[in-house]
């Protein structure tokens, strides 16, 4: 799968996860290689595979360079998550922008499109997702699938009329949970994802339209 050569994820370099924050373009890009190679080792072997040393040698990098960003893999692990976590949202934010009127239902199914073109896309992303499978402790932040909830509630109170509560952001983050199982499990042996469980997922994200008031 090619590796699509983007800018570095933003929400990175606010999080304060790198050893070194690029402020220039040529380290922004090296950031960016890395991330890359990270996804496509993540892609081909799945995380569990990923070491500084295969990073390094995808990227075409010396391992001093991996190390002068990333402390070591479980570094690298959560700042492609975050970076994927950024890309989802933008991808998310982008795509209600697509949806004509007030019909919550084209929504849903706006949205779900997006988070299955996530999984067919962007490399690594069908392992890693947003990074709540990796386990990680102490744990000392909140679910990612609880973050993207709140970010889709607050989006779908101001264009669909749905409340901007915790109990929506609870139904919310049950769906994406529950999508978020089956889309792992749709390509688990299948680059397109296996119909089944597609179609389940998208039952599940159907569902929400019902929280519009």
């Amino acid at each position: 799968m090619p590796i699509q050569h983007i800018p570095a994820s933003e929400e990175l370099f606010k999080s304060g996860l790198l050893i070194n924050t690029p402020v220039q373009a040529r380290s922004n890009a090296r950031v960016t290689a890395l991330l890359d190679a990270a996804a496509k080792v993540v892609h081909d072997k799945g995380y569990e595979e990923l070491t500084t040393a295969n990073v390094a040698e995808a990227a075409g990098a010396s391992i001093g360079t991996v190390y002068r960003y990333f402390e070591d893999r479980v570094t690298l692990l959560e700042a492609l998550a975050i970076r994927n976590l950024e890309r989802t949202d933008r991808r998310f934010r982008d795509s209600l922008e697509q949806v004509t009127g007030a019909e919550p239902n084209a929504a849903m199914d706006v949205m779900f499109n997006m988070y299955l073109e996530m999984f067919r896309t962007e490399p690594g992303f069908r392992s890693l997702r947003l990074g709540d499978v990796l386990d990680i402790r102490p744990r000392n932040r909140e679910s990612r699938l609880t973050t993207a909830a709140r970010t889709m509630t607050e989006q779908l109170s101001v264009r669909f009329g749905f409340a901007n509560n915790a109990a929506t952001v609870l139904e919310i983050e049950k769906s994406l949970v529950t999508v978020d199982a089956l889309l792992a499990r749709a390509f688990f042996n299948d680059d397109r994802g296996d119909a089944v469980f597609v179609d389940a997922a998208r039952a599940s994200v159907a569902s929400l339209s019902g929280l519009a008031n």
